[in-house]
């Protein structure tokens, strides 16, 4: 703790320095004194916001953790699916997923479903990827055990394949938690009128640039205390039913 404190102190020290000596203008880079200010003067608007951007983050994540989840099952049990849908589902990839902001909410409308939308894309693939890859290292001595002693797909599934994949879920699901906020902040860059990148589109135009900062501050501290809970909730998932 005293570590993660001598760091951020730090940092702000070389903020605060690197504004002096290059004597930027706030409206081009506020010091951290300003940013505080703004924080603390926009603290109403700058928590209204950010609940909005939470929920949005903790319904895309469910939905893109199951989605993900529940096609890594699917596809554990049908070889012929995955060879199928992997390389569709891999080729996705390589569209940006900012290019597809504009398109979704040209579809669904301004509102929260296309930043739910958008998270459930970014927590997708990292789910689905890594679990499946866990389902697919079981060691095939215990597949071929399993089968001996006439156990069923759906057994092995559920007793053999799923327990050993458990760990590969969990760094699917941690990754996913820290690339969640992006999803819905950028959907509310696109076409949104409430949410904390909404929030910093407005300010951003106002030219009320310690407004962004301490916004993108808040998403910050979301996303590490968003991720830090998924943590916490998996570790106690481990010790509950990992034995």
């Amino acid at each position: 703790m005293k570590t993660v404190l001598a760091l951020i102190a730090i940092a702000l020290i070389l903020w605060q320095t690197l504004v002096w000596g290059l004597g930027m203008p706030a409206f081009l880079l506020p010091g951290p004194g300003a940013v505080a200010q703004s924080l603390w003067i926009n603290r109403a608007e700058i928590a209204w916001n950010a609940g909005f951007t939470l929920s949005e983050v903790v319904l895309g994540f469910a939905l893109g953790a199951g989605l993900g989840a529940g096609l890594a099952i699917a596809m554990g049990f049908s070889p012929r699916l995955t060879a199928i849908l992997s390389p569709f589902l891999t080729f996705s990839q390589t569209i940006p997923v900012f290019a597809l902001a504009p398109i979704l909410t040209l579809w669904l409308g301004f509102g929260i479903a296309p930043k739910i939308a958008m998270t459930v894309l970014i927590v997708f693939f990292p789910v689905w990827a890594a679990f499946l890859d866990g389902l697919m290292r079981t060691p095939q001595a215990q597949l071929d055990l399993a089968r001996v002693m006439g156990a069923s797909q759906g057994r092995i599934m559920r007793h053999l394949r799923i327990p050993a994949a458990l760990p590969s879920l969990a760094t699917g699901l941690r990754l996913a938690a820290v690339y969640a906020p992006i999803g819905a902040v950028v959907g509310e860059w696109v076409g949104g009128a409430r949410g904390l990148g909404a929030l910093m589109i407005h300010a951003n135009g106002r030219m009320k640039t310690d407004l962004v900062f301490a916004a993108l501050l808040v998403l910050s501290l979301m996303t590490v205390l968003f991720a830090r809970a998924v943590n916490l909730a998996l570790a106690r998932l481990w010790r509950r039913y990992g034995a």
